[in-house]
């Protein structure tokens, strides 16, 4: 193998694009050849399972978020707008944009995917790998990665409710807002207040408890897609409508990050504030978005149709970024 070769898959490799995104193919396939032992029937309840791993997950998170760094990351106001604006506004804007071309009810299902694909909050891990790659400010690349994760707990749920209210999908805001509290508030709480006890195990093994995130992660996407592989949801969905969506998550993504470039341009963001913005205002997260899907459509049958967009998209923007980070590195040599 070439030395760019590697290095490429290297980066692909930090960057999470390794056996966890063959995990999750091997998920999907496992819950199509065999749905039963994730569906709500089956003896063991794994989905159940995993609604406690959600919690563990967010737990950890508080665990490892370190206060004092978000406070020192304050400094850089119009950096952390932009990014914020672009995750929490642009993305559900744009989505919104390309709602009328989705009234077929089987179509609102998988727009639905989008637009929770657009109301989640950026990634933490890979977001901060790319910037340093690229050469770009890293301590705001952790801050604004770590404070996407904790907005997305608030804002992704408001948005969901936003446009869940108004659709035929049963969407209890009142369970919702329960359920948010119980599995995702207070163990996030309860992380950050044991943090100045345990935030050096947490650090230590920071590994392996991102081995057993990308473990709930799989479990998720299995239960998931079991359900609406038993129900027969993705007979509605065929090659073609699969292929126009990975082109529309690609489109979303250049689309994200040409805006984010041009405000750069004119905000005259210096090179590392530039890469900042780029790749933290166009990355979205896998792991939010599964263990989120685990509280929003607990119970439905489609659960498996609404994580699709996210998990085309999080593929594609590894892939995509990767690349780009890679150029802008030889740049800055």
């Amino acid at each position: 193998m070439k030395k760019s070769q590697r290095s490429f898959w290297e980066i692909l490799q930090r960057a999470g694009f390794d056996g966890f995104i063959l995990a999750l193919m091997g998920a999907v396939f496992l819950a199509w050849l065999w749905p039963y032992p994730g569906t709500v029937s089956a003896p063991v309840q794994l989905g159940k399972i995993a609604g406690y791993g959600v919690s563990v997950i967010f737990f950890f998170y508080g665990l490892k978020l370190n206060l004092t760094q978000l406070r020192v990351g304050l400094s850089n106001t119009r950096l952390h707008l932009i990014i914020h604006a672009a995750t929490f506004v642009l993305f559900p804007l744009l989505a919104l944009a390309i709602k009328p071309f989705f009234q077929n009810p089987e179509d609102h299902t998988l727009w639905l995917g989008i637009f929770f694909l657009a109301a989640l909050p950026g990634t933490v891990s890979s977001a901060v790998v790319m910037v340093s790659l690229a050469g770009g400010n890293i301590p705001a690349a952790i801050f604004n990665a770590s404070l996407s994760s904790l907005l997305g707990v608030f804002i992704t749920p408001l948005w969901m409710g936003l446009v869940m209210s108004t659709s035929s999908m049963r969407f209890d805001m009142t369970d919702v807002i329960l359920k948010l509290i119980v599995q995702v508030l207070l163990p996030v709480v309860a992380g950050m207040l044991m943090h100045r006890f345990w935030g050096t195990f947490a650090d230590q093994y920071r590994k392996a408890l991102s081995n057993f995130d990308k473990g709930v992660i799989i479990l998720i996407v299995y239960t998931s897609f079991c359900e609406s592989f038993a129900n027969r949801v993705f007979s509605l969905i065929g090659w073609q409508e699969l292929f126009m969506l990975i082109g529309g998550v690609v489109s979303l993504f250049f689309l994200v990050y040409g805006i984010l470039s041009f405000l750069a341009k004119i905000l005259h963001f210096n090179h590392e504030d530039r890469i900042t913005a780029l790749f933290c205002g166009s990355k979205k997260s896998l792991v939010q978005g599964a263990v989120m899907s685990k509280v929003l459509f607990a119970g439905m049958a489609s659960a498996g149709v609404l994580l699709l967009p996210i998990l085309l998209y999080h593929a594609s923007q590894l892939l995509i970024v990767s690349s780009i980070a890679q150029r802008l590195s030889r740049e800055t040599r």
